[in-house]
């Protein structure tokens, strides 16, 4: 089960929320989110767990607790729905009048 942790620290290294999960469960891997341009991480991540009752105990114990000094969010990571994207749309034909 995917598991997002949001308000995280900008400054907070991976192994120390991994070490926070590890307490209800195997973490299969973290992900931390970073944004695109300046490779600066963006205070929110997505923690893998195999066992979904693990998970669940995870996501119960660790929502408003504390890391890194700041009260983090916790809970199932929501499936990213598809169709995503495009955009397209172009703007005025230039020979049309308005």
């Amino acid at each position: 089960m995917d598991i997002y942790v949001g308000n995280l620290p900008f400054n907070l290294d991976e192994q120390t929320v991994i070490d926070a999960f590890s307490e209800y469960g195997s973490v299969a891997r973290f992900k931390m989110i970073t944004d695109r341009e300046t490779g600066r991480p963006r205070g929110f991540g997505f923690i893998t767990m195999d066992d979904d009752a693990q998970a669940e105990a995870a996501i119960n114990a660790m929502d408003g607790q504390e890391i890194g000094g700041r009260a983090v969010r916790v809970n199932a990571a929501q499936q990213k729905s598809g169709g995503g994207g495009g955009g397209g749309g172009g703007g005025r034909d230039r020979d049309r009048r308005y």
